[in-house]
């Protein structure tokens, strides 16, 4: 994990749907907008209506959920790692296939971000690893779950 070993920190999550992903993930991603954080989504599939849905249906005014909805929730990922800034946390959001949250980890480490505290949230989808839940958490110390981040 070449330079960003030290300011990289991973925690895992765990879907059945992109509703749920997205419930999971909105308390966490608000809390980061308020503390002026960057966030990225970096998805597998495009979740922009399932969020527009989602956010539809949310108490949240009108100014925070177009702030949530500009995080751009589209699959088109090549752009998106561009946001990451020095000096700036960021918090990385690599939802999709085991396959894709691995290829997409190591495209990050590839990437020379010298300086850029990162958190990254791999999301896995329920359905996919079915068994495998407790082989993946083994390799997490932390999980994201609604009520925030908890300790394995």
């Amino acid at each position: 994990m070449n330079n960003i070993k030290e300011t990289k920190e991973k925690v895992c999550a765990f879907y059945v749907s992109d509703y749920h992903f997205e419930m999971i993930s909105l308390p966490y991603i608000n809390k980061k907008i308020e503390n002026k954080e960057n966030i990225i989504i970096l998805t597998e599939n495009n979740l922009e209506e399932t969020i527009k849905t989602l956010l539809s249906k949310m108490n949240f005014k009108k100014e925070k959920k177009e702030k949530i909805f500009k995080l751009n929730w589209n699959n088109c990922n090549s752009e998106k790692l561009e946001k990451i800034q020095k000096g700036k946390e960021t918090t990385i959001f690599i939802k999709g296939s085991q396959n894709y949250i691995k290829q997409t980890n190591q495209k990050i480490e590839k990437m020379n971000l010298n300086d850029a505290t990162i958190k990254i949230v791999d999301c896995y989808n329920m359905e996919e690893i079915g068994e495998n839940m407790d082989e993946i958490m083994e390799k997490y110390k932390k999980v994201l779950k609604t009520a925030g981040e908890q300790t394995l």
